[in-house]
């Protein structure tokens, strides 16, 4: 990104780790940044519609890493390690196209927070380093102790050991490069200029908030990024919000699991035979190439019930005031957005920050049930469906 006439030597770079909501959320505040910068282009700046680059933003592509003709495994980590493994030469790379394009020296690196080589890249251009943690601040200490926890097991507030990410539990000698990735967070992230927390500070737990004053040279808690996410389209490609429209307030209950995470299929047969046996009105975000695992002729029987769709504009759906109860991953925008609108969650976690978050989302937010366990059955189901 870089700044113009009122700041001519100003070049901020930003690198993005580009797996789940990750880029999406940095974009948010990558253009809430470019807002701000006074220029002389204010005129367009104040005229752009939501979901317009600004001007004094450029994207630069990098390699993902994934050899030519290589096919992907359903495993979400393989790609992510690939990326990781080939990701520090190609953004020094591709900050040097960015500088020969300018004419301009970086100034300034912003990084995704996961991507922890980000400060060796800025220790060699000379330039502060301003990491951005997007998951909540509670998976940030965990990854900040993950020394400490591995060698006693401590106990993290509210949270147990099974809502710690497998990365910070991990001791195998051969761990993957996500994971010594991570591990490196509480080492460098101390180094940094300043870390920036996509939270709130009045809704850590206190004890919490002092010790990352202890820990870090500055913490700016800037707000939740997906409220300030561009307005979506007002298009409604799979008919679920006018399907809302016909249902009665906080009758439905909405599934999704995000565009990575999906239940095994005995799970997501409970869900399906829970949702059938309830007859509570439900929308499901499902992926296509899923929908085969479901029970045979559930779609049909539960034609006039719920409704099946690939993909959903999820602000949209949350805000609807049919929605009663979100069923989900527990992904951090995810929940952020549950929040916003007033939806209580009931939360299936499964890998990352998901289980710390549905600690918080029941145990210190109240805002919802984590299932225990991990997993869903069709008894527990009927509890929380009331049959």
């Amino acid at each position: 990104m870089s700044m113009t006439k009122s700041s001519p030597d100003k070049h901020v770079a930003v690198l993005a780790f580009s797996f789940g909501s990750h880029a999406l959320s940095l974009l948010t505040l990558v253009r809430k940044l470019a807002k701000a910068v006074p220029n002389s282009n204010h005129s367009i700046f104040s005229t752009a519609k939501p979901d317009e680059i600004l001007p004094n933003i450029k994207a630069y592509n990098v390699a993902d890493g994934v050899p030519a003709g290589h096919v992907l495994s359903p495993n979400p980590i393989e790609a992510v390690e690939l990326f990781i493994k080939v990701s520090p030469q190609n953004f020094k790379r591709g900050l040097e196209v960015a500088v020969a394009e300018t004419g301009k020296k970086i100034s300034c690196l912003i990084s995704d927070a996961f991507l922890t080589f980000a400060l060796e890249i800025a220790e060699g251009l000379h330039v502060p380093w301003i990491p951005i943690w997007l998951p909540f601040p509670c998976s940030l200490s965990a990854h900040v102790y993950t020394d400490l926890i591995r060698q006693r097991f401590a106990r993290l507030s509210q949270m147990r050991v099974s809502d710690l990410p497998e990365e910070v539990l991990s001791e195998k000698l051969e761990e993957s490069t996500f994971s010594l990735m991570l591990s490196q967070v509480g080492l460098v992230l101390p180094r940094a200029s300043a870390v920036v927390l996509n939270f709130y500070e009045e809704l850590n737990p206190p004890l919490l908030n002092r010790d990352f004053k202890t820990k870090f040279r500055n913490v700016l808690n800037v707000g939740l990024f997906p409220l300030s996410l561009p307005s979506q389209s007002d298009s409604d490609l799979t008919g679920c919000i006018s399907w809302l429209d016909g249902q009665k307030e906080r009758s439905v209950a909405y599934v999704s699991f995000g565009t990575v995470a999906s239940p095994p299929q005995n799970e997501l047969i409970a869900l399906a035979e829970a949702l059938e046996e309830s007859g509570i009105p439900f929308l499901w975000s499902l992926k296509d190439n899923i929908k085969s695992l479901l029970p045979k002729g559930f779609v049909e029987r539960t034609g006039m019930q719920g409704k099946i769709v690939p993909w959903t504009p999820q602000v949209k759906v949350l805000a609807h005031s049919s929605i009663a109860v979100f069923m989900t991953h527990c992904g951090s925008n995810s929940v952020s957005e549950s929040v916003v609108y007033g939806v209580p969650l009931i939360c299936r976690p499964f890998f990352g920050d998901h289980h710390m978050t549905g600690r918080m989302v029941e145990e210190v937010w109240g805002v919802g049930v984590k299932v225990e366990g991990g997993k869903w059955i069709a008894q527990e189901l009927g509890t929380h469906f009331g049959t």
